[in-house]
């Protein structure tokens, strides 16, 4: 046997024995078409993080303007703020002073007042970045809440699809997905446990470096009642400065979440508790006061969230903290609960279409061209088994549409020995021997197959990137499918013509 046949066996046998590895310890991870789940199109407030951008720009401006022109007032209007000065001779000042430091604002002169606002450029990053941060912070919620085939995607401008395979708790996952988990630790000005006269004390009007909240529901001598309460606007410290949460019991034998903070913000937390003994701080979640205690004394990195959990709801809110807080809130457009009957029944007709293909196609090739269209359809069952234990190595979700792609590679696994076979044709009916019609057959083959399979490739990898989530699916297994191709019909059938027929003469046949 020559050297670069036992090599190129010794080849096949390592490749072989990582596919097998790879079959008997992996399960392959199912899509949300094949064993159903939840399917849900959240559209994303992209207009209330301009909105708030906004706001901390106008304090960014009376930042910069200290010390060189003193801010009358501030007034946020729909595309910008409007800026009103104590004293309009220093408007040209604090425009120039502006212009220089926010490089990314726009200031124009209205009569005696200043009108800053981003520019588009700014606007377009902040929707973007807006966005690609809401996918992050759901694909790290879901990656806790144990759903490890979630599919979370961008679609259209300022929408996530999120799709969960195999989830038996839909209403929980939405709870998970839509909470926005603002965490906000904000000081305490005013309490009452009658809205109507808390806003009496502010002539019902509350100043705006203040805010008017609710707490939750508590019992109260037998009675259902809820505090409200009146806190400074700019907290104290925010989800952003968080650590790490978990679920734990208070005092009373509840469930509570606590919380860490990270060496910044139990430095800061520190200083703002030291100046406020004695006074409440408000917990606040979502723009809901969760609880509201007394300081008693310093505190620094870390706290407890209390309030009506119940144990599953506090190991929820333990996740989305973790997971970190959505930049803006979402809701959801679409929601669509696929039965795994379903997802059965599909995938049960898309395998039956691929076994009577594969039937097909193979009695195509060995009738059309005897032991080596034996040795094609020996060399595809390789590719099939390769292209699994690929999908299985990379953790790919197996969808419908992924199947459909396996199955047009059956038909293209053997597109490459069609072309090899009848150039070996060609060169046997010119009068050459068999080993080099073989020889000669596969290296004029070579360029046809390459820029064929390139040609897919191509297509299947723009499929891959700007696709859908089904055509995704599709263009996955394609594109590996179609890299295996080349592998098996340059080097895997090569080497079961060298080995059955190369070395004879003449074989009747053979193709």
């Amino acid at each position: 046997m020559r050297v670069d046949i036992k090599v190129k066996l010794l080849v096949l046998f390592v490749v072989f024995s990582v596919i097998s590895y790879l079959m008997i310890t992996k399960s392959p991870k199912l899509g949300l078409d094949i064993q159903g789940g939840v399917s849900i199109t959240l559209k994303v407030d992209i207009d209330k993080v301009i909105k708030d951008q906004y706001i901390g720009l106008g304090k960014d401006v009376e930042k910069k303007l200290e010390g060189k022109a003193e801010i009358l007032s501030t007034k946020l209007e729909e595309e910008g703020v409007l800026i009103s000065l104590l004293d309009p001779t220093k408007l040209y000042v604090a425009r120039e002073t502006i212009q220089k430091e926010l490089p990314q604002v726009l200031v124009e002169s209205r009569e005696s007042n200043l009108f800053v606002k981003f520019t588009e450029w700014e606007v377009q990053r902040i929707k973007t970045a807006t966005i690609k941060q809401a996918v992050e912070t759901l694909r790290n919620r879901i990656d806790q809440f144990g759903t490890l085939s979630a599919n979370i995607a961008q679609k259209g401008k300022d929408r996530v699809l999120v799709e969960l395979p195999g989830v038996v708790d839909p209403d929980r996952a939405k709870a998970i997905i839509g909470k926005t988990a603002q965490l906000e630790l904000k000081e305490v000005v005013d309490s009452s446990y009658s809205k109507e006269e808390l806003l009496s004390k502010y002539n019902n009007s509350i100043p705006e470096n203040l805010q008017l909240l609710e707490g939750v529901e508590e019992t109260v001598e037998g009675k259902k009642v809820k505090e409200w309460f009146i806190v400074r606007r700019v907290p104290v410290i925010t989800g952003a400065m968080l650590k790490d949460a978990r679920a734990s019991m208070d005092q009373g034998g509840n469930p509570a979440v606590n919380f860490e903070l990270t060496s910044e913000g139990a430095t800061i937390f520190g200083e703002a508790t030291q100046n406020m003994i004695g006074k409440r701080l408000a917990i606040i979640l979502d723009d809901k006061v969760m609880s509201a205690p007394v300081i008693r004394s310093r505190i620094t990195s870390s706290g407890q969230i209390t309030g009506k959990f119940t144990t599953e709801e506090a190991n929820d809110l333990a996740v989305v903290l973790r997971a970190g807080a959505l930049p803006a809130p979402v809701s959801i457009l679409e929601e669509q609960v696929i039965g795994p009957t379903l997802g059965k029944e599909s995938l049960d007709k898309t395998l039956i279409a691929g076994i009577v293909s594969f039937i097909l196609v193979g009695i195509f090739m060995i009738f059309r061209y005897a032991v080596a269209g034996f040795i094609s359809v020996v060399a595809l069952v390789f590719n099939l088994l390769a292209l699994w234990a690929t999908m299985l190595m990379f953790d790919i979700t197996l969808t419908l549409p992924g199947i459909a792609g396996i199955i047009l590679n059956i038909g293209m696994g053997v597109d490459g020995n069609v072309v090899i076979f009848e150039r070996i044709k060609e060169e046997l009916k010119a009068g050459k021997t068999l080993r080099v019609s073989i020889e000669e057959g596969f290296k004029r083959g070579f360029n046809a197959i390459f820029d064929s399979h390139i040609t897919v490739i191509i297509a299947a990898l723009a499929l891959l990137e700007f696709g859908n989530a089904p055509l995704k699916g599709f263009a996955a297994t394609l594109s590996i499918g179609t890299f295996i191709n080349l592998f098996t019909a340059i080097f895997l059938t090569k080497l079961f013509l060298d080995l059955v027929l190369g070395g004879r003469k003449h074989f009747k046949y053979a193709v």
